[in-house]
């Protein structure tokens, strides 16, 4: 399993995936918002998604997972 973790630290966006979608590496599965800037958060390997630990709205730290791809 491979988990998306948040760049910066921000609100949730936009979130660009859903369960069971196949995901590429490179693919964006969220956009956060910090500071009026939108930043895309990709993903590093490819998979399919399983769970999706965010919603739009929600704050979030560097760190936290926000997608798992299995």
């Amino acid at each position: 399993m491979t988990d998306v973790e948040a760049h910066i630290t921000g609100t949730v966006w936009k979130i660009e995936c859903a369960v069971g979608d196949t995901i590429e590496e490179g693919d964006t599965v969220a956009i956060l918002e910090s500071m009026k800037m939108e930043m895309p958060v990709e993903a590093e390997d490819s998979g399919t998604v399983t769970k999706i630990l965010c919603e739009e709205g929600q704050a979030v730290n560097e760190g936290d997972t926000l997608v798992v791809l299995e």
